[in-house]
């Protein structure tokens, strides 16, 4: 896709993946769709957690796992936190009416996005988490829209640890 293009960071422990999502979260905008891959315990709530709490979540930040879906209505935007791993197949998502959260006005978290993914609109920005050599998690973002690659230029020109 036109402007696709990424980068890697490595987080030391659960905090450190909590601490990069709030970081990223003031450079997030309506219209965004973001998804999150990896493992079961790779830390992909616990950054979804961090960029709710940086677009100013206070409450509550449960997971979908069983909802399939979490709605935050912020004073700049509805945020979509959307959880998979359920899902054994896309179809079963046609009525559920979950295609109308994507939309100009709303920022869309998906969680296990390749169990939809024939379902799923493109990923603007598509996050990897994996155990990194050693300790902690290494985390790979890829932004494949230019709306995605202006929501990443800011913490590409910080100083967070890679």
């Amino acid at each position: 896709m036109e402007g696709e293009g990424g980068a890697q960071w490595h987080l030391a422990d659960p905090e450190a993946t909590t601490e990069w999502g709030r970081a990223w979260a003031p450079y997030l905008e309506s219209g965004l769709v973001l998804t999150f891959s990896g493992d079961l315990g790779a830390g992909k709530t616990a950054l979804i957690r961090g960029i709710l709490r940086g677009l100013g979540v206070t409450g509550t930040i449960r997971s979908p796992t069983y909802a399939l879906l979490e709605i935050y209505e912020l004073s700049r935007l509805y945020c979509y936190h959307f959880d998979f791993y359920r899902i054994n197949s896309p179809e079963s998502l046609e009525d559920s009416g979950f295609r109308e959260c994507f939309r100009s006005d709303s920022l869309c978290l998906v969680e296990w996005p390749e169990k939809v993914s024939t379902w799923l609109p493109p990923a603007d920005v598509a996050l990897m988490l994996e155990p990194a050599a050693g300790a902690g998690r290494l985390l790979q973002v890829r932004h494949t829209s230019v709306h995605g690659m202006k929501c990443l230029e800011p913490l590409l020109a910080t100083s967070l640890p890679r």
